[in-house]
Formats: structure tokens, C-alpha cells, sequence
């Protein structure tokens, strides 16, 4: 993907961020770490839960999508900082072996009015499951440098 500036994220705009699976493992080492609840720690004592087995942390499904969002498209743009997220969801489950496919659409761009040289850039953001079922939703404002004049596209 091309270096992105401010100007190059477009309303409606859709971008696919690859993908990640979540091992038992994994899930299991970042409950410990960071949310250390039973239905993502034990296996056994999930089965015994409402969710029937073991399942990743809404927290840990946020990370995997920044990892997603950093490396298919934030490391290559003129990201200045995340300054917002809002409407957290995860209307299902992530389990041990799911492929988790992310997805961000650009909702708003709008320039900052007290400082010309970056905008704002408003995306929802997508997880999905191998079975194209959403994991977690959110929304996400994050502030983008402008194309630097020297940049600027030639005018025809």
C-alpha cells in the first residue's frame, strides 16, 4: 500500500487489513497477562460456562485488529496519533483457532481547523470470523498529517 496522507482517506472508503488466527495458547497467555477470567483461562471451567469453552478476551480481539491496522496500513501513513475510540462491541465470541479478518471504512475526514498541517479521520472498524460472522466493532478517530506541499499533486 502507498504512503497515505490525510488526503488520501476518502469518505466510504473500505480497506481490508489481512488477517490473523488466534491459538488456545495465545488466548489462554494474554488472560493471564491482562484478563485473567476464568472462561479465557480454563478450558474446562469455559466448557462449563454460557459460552461452552474457551474464549479470547474482548480486549486481546481489540489488540489483534491494532496489529492488523498497524501493519497493513498505519506504519505506512502520515499517523500522528489516536486521540478517540468510541462504541466498543463484540456481538460474538472469538474462539481458539478462528481466522480473524479486519476491516476499517472511513466514515469522516475533516481538516483540524486550528492546526492546516493534519485532519482528522474518523473509521469503523471490523473484526470478522472465518465465517464472515462480526467479532467487534468500533469506532476510531485518529489524527493524520497532511500531504506536505512539495507532495501536493501537480496541477494539470
Amino acid at each position: 500500500m502507498a504512503f497515505r496522507y490525510f488526503e488520501d482517506f476518502r469518505p466510504g472508503e473500505t480497506t481490508l487489513l489481512g488477517e490473523r488466527v488466534l491459538s488456545e495458547g495465545e488466548i489462554i497467555g494474554f488472560a493471564r497477562a491482562f484478563d485473567p477470567q476464568m472462561v479465557h483461562l480454563d478450558p474446562e471451567a469455559a466448557r462449563q460456562s454460557r459460552f461452552g469453552g474457551l474464549i479470547a478476551s474482548g480486549w486481546q480481539t481489540c489488540v489483534v485488529l491494532m496489529r492488523l491496522w498497524v501493519d497493513e496500513m498505519l506504519r505506512e501513513s502520515s499517523a500522528l496519533a489516536g486521540t478517540g475510540i468510541d462504541d466498543i462491541r463484540w456481538p460474538r465470541p472469538v474462539r481458539p483457532g478462528d481466522r480473524l479478518t479486519a476491516r476499517v471504512t472511513v466514515l469522516e475526514a475533516t481538516p483540524s481547523r486550528g492546526k492546516p498541517d493534519r485532519g482528522f479521520v474518523k473509521h469503523h472498524c471490523e473484526l470478522s470470523n472465518q465465517h464472515g460472522e462480526i467479532v467487534m466493532t468500533m469506532r476510531s478517530l485518529a489524527l493524520f498529517g497532511r500531504r506536505p506541499e512539495r507532495d501536493a499533486p501537480a496541477l494539470r
